[in-house]
């Protein structure tokens, strides 16, 4: 597990400061809750050549599924935010049912969003967040945001996990006239929406995923989601070391009572050990990102 480095944006300089040399079996503190996001990459069962898959994309041999099994134990989240993978029981290869409840939203594509949830978590599976839907009857619509309320022994946590468009990492959303920007910035009003609304009941909340978007000061993204409510955000001023290093796609971000609750210095980048571009193709060109939370008593 490797700690991102706080450096400025531009530099896109990852240094690694330190690895954990065994797999960890964190303490378990019942006022802390880790969360971690995880896009894993066109994770399915599906045969080369299914109709549903692009022609440049190899499902994962059996190899490579028992190392992204050791490395969700690795993780040993409580909740975790999943990307690109084509359902539950896809999901549960990685994530057993000993230990985890799996929720993913209801989209009929091979890119689901989901959250993983350790099992003593209680909590209430909301509506999907399907705004973010855009052009639902393309060939390959976009994938709505998976909502649960979390119900801890100190109160309820809204989480929200999304996998916003591809393609704009870093064009101004304003003034982008290239389609990936135009849907990216079509699923904007979904998320003020839902932000406020949580504003409006009170409820600490936490939005997390692989938003496809670089979010250093001043980005209009973050910019427009910050009007709705207040954000503190776990990635900012850090570079990840993930695949050599850049900035980070995937974040966490935090409202209400839930920004006060984030652990300085907690956020954290599980750095595979393979290196090489072949073994993207193999894990997933996303590393999973991870913070913790200091619950109240």
């Amino acid at each position: 597990m490797v700690k991102a480095v706080k450096v400025p944006f531009f530099r896109h300089i990852a240094l690694l400061v330190g690895i954990l040399s065994a797999l960890a079996t964190r303490p378990a503190l019942a006022a802390d809750l880790k969360l971690a996001t995880w896009n894993l990459e066109w994770l399915t069962e599906r045969v080369a050549g299914d109709p549903e898959l692009p022609a440049d994309i190899n499902p994962k041999n059996a190899e490579d599924w028992t190392r992204l099994a050791g490395y969700a134990t690795q993780l040993n989240a409580d909740v975790i935010a999943i990307q690109e993978v084509d359902g539950p029981q896809v999901a549960a290869r990685l994530f057993p049912a000993d230990r985890y409840v799996i929720h993913m939203t209801a989209d009929h594509v091979v890119q689901r969003v989901g959250l993983v949830i350790r099992k003593n978590i209680a909590f209430i599976a909301n509506p999907d967040l399907a705004g973010l839907v855009t052009a639902p009857w393309a060939r390959h619509p976009l994938r709505a945001g998976a909502d649960v309320t979390l119900r801890l022994p100190g109160g309820f946590l809204r989480v929200l996990a999304v996998h916003l468009k591809t393609g704009c990492r870093e064009e101004p959303l304003a003034r982008s006239r290239r389609r990936q920007c135009e849907q990216l910035r079509e699923q904007i009003p979904a998320l003020q929406g839902w932000i406020a609304q949580r504003r409006e009941e009170g409820v600490p909340f936490i939005i997390l995923g692989d938003f496809n978007r670089w979010m250093e000061e001043p980005d209009q993204l973050l910019a427009s989601l910050r009007k709705a409510a207040p954000l503190a955000r776990a990635t900012e001023g850090n570079s990840s070391p993930c695949w050599g290093g850049g900035g980070f796609i995937d974040h966490i971000l935090a409202g209400g009572a839930a920004q006060g609750w984030m652990v300085p210095g907690s956020l954290r980048v599980l750095v595979y050990r393979e290196q090489g571009p072949e073994w993207q193709a193999h894990l997933s060109d996303h590393c999973p990102v991870s913070v913790v939370f200091r619950l109240p008593d």
